[in-house]
């Protein structure tokens, strides 16, 4: 039986590029340094006591993902249910704390309100032109994209991401990784303990699905 079932993948950009995965079942999280290629041997670590501000409401979680701002601020968006609502809550990974909470109706995101279930995962794009665009994955494999200066809104419902197809009833979470300057990958990760890599700027997933004990040996260790 799988382990890894409820659980939601971050990026982090403050200091080396991560990612760090919330067990949320468990009320744990581990670390993946992306240079290292490697989970780390210290992890799994409880989340209480760590995420300072906003480890109360980490059972919650359901997508985030990283923005850098002015300033070379790196804020980690953490969208979650507080009671029945959708909230946000803009953690600085700088100070290692949690800076503000916003009510999703009353925020920035919200437009993204109606697609709020069926989210899975999100991205700061950081494309040319258009520094305030993101991408959200939903769970059957289509995405939206999102302009937080505009807040105009595009979903295109019947077009699957390339090459994501046979594992659009699979998606569980994802996160960026950018090997290179060139280079955006979203992981994307299954159900079965397996993820692809999907390659941002071919727009296309490479290759075939990978079983987590290859590159994220380790992510089980603890459940």
């Amino acid at each position: 039986m799988s382990k890894l079932n409820n659980f939601v993948a971050i990026d982090w950009r403050s200091g080396a590029d991560r990612i760090y995965f919330f067990f949320k079942d468990a009320d744990i999280f581990s670390r993946y340094d992306n240079g290292d290629e490697k989970v780390l041997n210290d992890y799994p670590k409880p989340i209480k006591g760590n995420w300072e501000g906003f480890d109360a409401y980490a059972k919650h979680l359901r997508f985030g993902f990283t923005q850098t701002q002015a300033g070379d601020k790196d804020i980690s968006w953490l969208f979650f249910y507080n009671g029945n609502r959708p909230w946000v809550c803009a953690y600085n990974q700088d100070t290692d704390k949690a800076d503000a909470f916003y009510n999703l109706a009353n925020s920035l995101w919200t437009p993204i309100l109606p697609y709020f279930d069926r989210i899975v995962a999100g991205t700061w794009l950081e494309a040319i032109g258009h520094k305030y665009l993101f991408r959200f994955l939903l769970n059957d494999g289509t995405h939206l994209t999102f302009d937080t200066v505009t807040q105009k809104i595009n979903h295109q419902p019947n077009s699957v991401l390339p090459g994501l197809e046979p594992y659009k009833h699979r998606l569980i979470t994802a996160a960026q990784i950018d090997p290179t300057f060139s280079d955006n990958l979203w992981y994307i990760f299954l159900t079965n303990e397996q993820f692809v890599i999907y390659n941002m700027q071919k727009g296309r997933v490479e290759g075939d699905a990978h079983n987590i004990n290859g590159r994220f040996a380790g992510l089980t260790r603890g459940l």
